[in-house]
């Protein structure tokens, strides 16, 4: 009777989109982004702090290793300030996304709502203005006529409902129109602050660079185990600098169509959930050891402990980038997961894997050497975003029960 009518499963869906039915999850999400602003606020102004008291030092006769490991805790600052504008700029992908499907969604309903209401007015146009009164007029009997009122006015009450639902997804369109854009404007402030961060972090570590020179020259505790240190840490960043410059000119010499960023089997959202490498006892931590005689060396990755010939899996797809001896470090093999995400695994005793050769996640690549290091078999595991920055391996591994 009413071939114009709207199915009850697509009224029904239309329905949920227009009572907000992806508001909880948006909530949460937005939750999450106030959460990570207010840790970010926090880390902020502790660095601001520590800014104020190496004024202080830098005002006075201090000991230089003050001065080093307040360097060192801002340059710790400004990687968690980075890890949370990483998480936001997660968050705030994730919102675009989400809110561009039912962008689209909703696009789709209005065009097949519009569609019918089309067919509809076209109806009423060809009936004319009397097709009311003539329905009427031509009842057979009162019953009759009853039943003809009540086809129309049912029929009326659709075409209203029909234009109101059209009218809610126009506005709900424009609404989430005005959404992507406003989350996509905090897309770029943040990665404009991570940007301004990682410029701030290559300072900090270059001045921290040079005060260790001087350091070095001044007081001369450990100096062969600090400076192998330093110097094949530095010759492990050359390397990884070179190769994101090689990266990112391939990336230059073969631009991507606009709008398809490039990928990547490691982002922000794996941490927490990749698989270990080894199973292990972890031996040293991320970030500042203070050694016996006072010296402080600063580790880049985790060590996990475990015996020789134990094998050493990849903890998400890639490319085998490089395969080297680097001095202490041993053998070393770095694994590129695109868009500036890389994992390293150090003290290796042997290599299954060639360079170029894709992986899997999960894919054996060697085995645990390190016998003869200060702190026996064990495999050094590293994580490193954009532009070198070590991150805490900890963080992105599962927890352990």
């Amino acid at each position: 009777m009413c071939r114009w009518a709207v199915s009850p499963s697509l009224r029904g869906l239309v329905a949920l989109l227009l009572l907000g039915g992806a508001v909880p999850g948006r909530l949460q999400a937005q939750q999450d982004v106030d959460e990570s602003r207010r840790r970010l606020e926090e880390v902020r102004r502790e660095r601001e702090r520590l800014e104020l008291e190496r004024i202080r030092l830098q005002g006075q006769v201090h000991d230089l290793g003050d001065e080093l490991d307040n360097l060192e805790r801002q340059r710790q600052s400004t990687n968690r300030i980075v890890n949370e504008l990483e998480t936001q700029i997660g968050a705030f992908n994730g919102h675009v996304d989400r809110a561009s499907a039912d962008l689209a969604l909703a696009q789709d309903n209005l065009a097949e709502k519009r569609a019918v209401l089309e067919r509809r007015l076209a109806e009423i146009y060809k009936r004319g203005t009397l097709y009311t009164f003539e329905v009427l007029v031509s009842a057979q009997s009162f019953g009759d006529l009853l039943s003809r009122y009540k086809y129309l006015y049912l029929q009326s009450r659709q075409d209203k409902a029909l234009v109101s639902d059209v009218e809610k997804l126009k506005v709900q369109i424009e609404r989430q129109r005005e959404d992507i854009l406003h989350v996509r404007a905090q897309l770029d402030q943040s990665r404009e602050e991570r940007e301004a961060e990682l410029r701030r972090y290559s300072r900090l570590v270059d001045e921290r660079a040079s005060r260790l020179r001087e350091a070095r020259r001044s007081a001369r505790t450990n100096e062969q185990q600090l400076s192998a240190l330093e110097r094949d840490e530095a010759r492990l960043n050359d390397l990884l600098a070179a190769l994101e410059r090689a990266r990112r000119e391939a990336a230059a010499r073969n631009p991507r169509p606009a709008g398809k960023p490039e990928t990547s089997t490691l982002t922000t959202a794996d941490i927490g959930k990749l698989d270990w490498p080894v199973d292990g006892p972890i031996v040293y931590n991320f970030g500042r050891q203070t050694l016996a005689s006072g010296s402080v060396i600063r580790w880049n990755g985790i060590g996990i402990g475990a015996p020789v010939g134990t094998p050493v899996k990849a903890v998400e797809a890639g490319t085998v980038e490089l395969v080297q001896k680097l001095g202490t470090y041993g053998l070393t093999v770095v694994v590129n997961h695109g868009n500036g995400y890389r994992s390293l695994y150090m003290y290796l005793e042997d290599v299954k894997v060639a360079l170029g050769q894709a992986i899997t996640r999960g894919q054996v690549i060697g085995s645990v050497g390190g016998e003869n290091s200060d702190h026996g078999p064990h495999l050094q595991f590293e994580i490193r975003g954009e532009d070198g920055i070590a991150l805490d391996p900890a963080d992105w591994l599962k927890r352990r029960r």
